[in-house]
Order: structure tokens, then C-alpha cells, then sequence
């Protein structure tokens, strides 16, 4: 991706001024949202080393399942992602939640992941916990 590219995210910034900043170093993130958009672009990007170190470390994927989530993120057209609501989840907080919908392609077909995620933070940076949809 270069610098002028738009981000995945939706954010409408450029990716080098919104989610690369937090793939170059996850302390940059601020909130909960932030967090959320990176991982979502992580996705687009099949970015396992960010997707790995963004996850916290009682629910992170065994090394084994990285390389699942690498060839299914690889495998789908990932086509936006839409914020619903979010609770919590400032700079100041350590827990917080986001509600949002990914939309993508797998097989030629539309699909949507629908989930209300729980972020925390974990060694003083954000970090996903868990999902429910």
C-alpha cells in the first residue's frame, strides 16, 4: 500500500496517516475504535504479525491457526467496514467496546461479519479480547 493510498478502514485518511501508523507500532493506538479499524485493515492486508500482537494474549489464536487466518483473509474481497456503536474504549479507559459489520466476498457471494467486539488494554496498549455475534 502506499502512503497516498485512501485506507482500508473507511476512515477516509491515508493508510500511512490512520492504520499504518498503528501496524508500525501498536502503542500508537489510542482507542478501542482505532484498534478495531487497524485489525479490520490487518484482515485486508493479511497482516498476521499485527493481527498476532493486536490480540490478547488469554484468547490469541495458537500459532498454528495464524496460517488459516492468513489463507482465508488472502481468499476473500474484503469491501468496507461500517461502525455501529461503541461503548467506552478512550484513550483513557481500559476496556471498551465496538459494534460493527465487515463486509466481504468469499466464493463470488456478499457476507458480512456482524460482531460487538470487547477491546482492553493488556501492557498498556489496546488489544482485541473477544467478539460476540
Amino acid at each position: 500500500m502506499t502512503e497516498k493510498t485512501k485506507c482500508y478502514c473507511g476512515s477516509g485518511k491515508e493508510y500511512n496517516l490512520c492504520c499504518g501508523i498503528a501496524h508500525n507500532n501498536i502503542k500508537n493506538v489510542k482507542t478501542a475504535e482505532q484498534l478495531m479499524r487497524s485489525r479490520y485493515s490487518a484482515f485486508c492486508m493479511a497482516n498476521s504479525d499485527y493481527l498476532h500482537i493486536s490480540h490478547h494474549s488469554t484468547t490469541r489464536p495458537r500459532k498454528s491457526e495464524r496460517k488459516d487466518i492468513v489463507t482465508w483473509a488472502k481468499s476473500v474481497i474484503w469491501v468496507k467496514l461500517e461502525i455501529i456503536a461503541k461503548s467506552a474504549g478512550s484513550e483513557k479507559d481500559d476496556y471498551g467496546t465496538v459494534e460493527f459489520k465487515a463486509f466481504y466476498i468469499e466464493n463470488g457471494s456478499p457476507n458480512v461479519i456482524h460482531e460487538k467486539s470487547t477491546f482492553e488494554k493488556e501492557n498498556g496498549h489496546w488489544v482485541y479480547v473477544d467478539g460476540t455475534h
